[in-house]
């Protein structure tokens, strides 16, 4: 059936996408700590709020099913989001944010550019466009920052893994969320473990850095809830447009509030950049729009369901 924007379902979709736009403001807080630290207490402290919700919800023993094929595919997405949260955090904390915020522009093009290299899809002629203008725009940051945008491009190459390797798993919001958890938690604990032994973590130096690591689990698992409803009532086209909130909201705090500099090149690469963004996603709801046009209508469906 084709899904409709419902009112809460685009609330959800814009309440996730605000969060995620306003995590540089969260994890700039965090900056006392380094970005390796950072993400294993993340990783922790999700998995404990997300099996509490299982337990709480009576679906703890769901996770007992999951077969050994999903529980590669878990340990695959859970390598590729904590590379991308590592990156993002240290991109956070070492003043970067307005190239986090290109990493997360740049992520639809590179998703369609993983489509074309590893299923070999064909694209049209306004989706080479919006790649190319994509490619053009890499090029200018590289020479703007005297080396290619290293922080942005891994940002987004993880995500997009992070999208194929989501495709293919069948584990709902919840469960997957968990089982990338409990697949990166030993790792995560070790190391937050030799970090205490050796006296170089900061978790503990203080009450409030104990506070701040802990909301690390809520502050995760929260937007991704929320865009895992928005989802299930929201046409893709709408959450396509939506996810261009949180890289905006980023870039806006990276200028404006942490005067990150922006010289007339780099404007000039962002600028490619929307355009590119522009063209796919104008493609992309032409398209859609053509396809539900051409769908029959319920009353031809139940004339031709009829006797052969």
């Amino acid at each position: 059936m084709q899904r409709s924007a419902s009112p809460p379902g685009v609330v959800f979709g814009t309440g996730a996408y605000l969060i995620w736009g306003l995590f540089p403001a969260f994890f700039g807080l965090l900056a006392f700590a380094s970005a390796a630290e950072v993400v294993a207490q993340r990783i922790i402290w999700t998995l404990v709020v997300v099996l509490a919700v299982l337990t709480l919800t009576g679906r703890l023993r769901e996770m007992a099913g999951i077969d050994a094929r999903t529980w590669r595919l878990a340990a695959a997405a859970s390598a590729a989001i904590s590379i991308n949260w590592g990156t993002y955090v240290y991109g956070v904390i070492s003043g970067n944010v307005v190239q986090c915020a290109l990493g997360y522009f740049i992520n639809p093009l590179v998703t369609v550019a993983f489509g074309v290299v590893l299923f070999r899809e064909r694209l049209t002629r306004a989706q080479w466009l919006a790649l190319g203008l994509g490619a053009l725009a890499v090029v200018v940051l590289t020479v703007d920052y005297g080396r290619p945008p290293v922080i942005a491009l891994v940002l987004a190459c993880s995500f997009a893994t992070y999208g194929l390797v989501k495709k293919v798993i069948r584990l709902d919001a919840l469960r997957g969320i968990a089982a990338e958890g409990m697949v990166a938690a030993p790792f995560a604990l070790a190391f937050v473990i030799v970090l205490l032994a050796t006296g170089r973590s900061e978790f503990a130096s203080s009450p409030a850095h104990v506070g701040l690591m802990l909301a690390t689990g809520p502050v995760t698992l929260v937007p991704l809830l929320l865009f895992a409803v928005a989802a299930q009532r929201v046409p893709l086209s709408t959450m396509g447009i939506l996810q261009y909130l949180t890289p905006a909201l980023q870039m806006v705090w990276g200028v404006a509030v942490m005067h990150e500099p922006m010289p007339t090149s780099r404007w000039i690469g962002f600028a490619l950049i929307w355009a590119g963004l522009a063209v796919f996603t104008t493609d992309a709801l032409l398209r859609s729009r053509r396809t539900r046009a051409a769908r029959p209508e319920p009353a031809e469906l139940a004339r031709d369901a009829g006797p052969a």
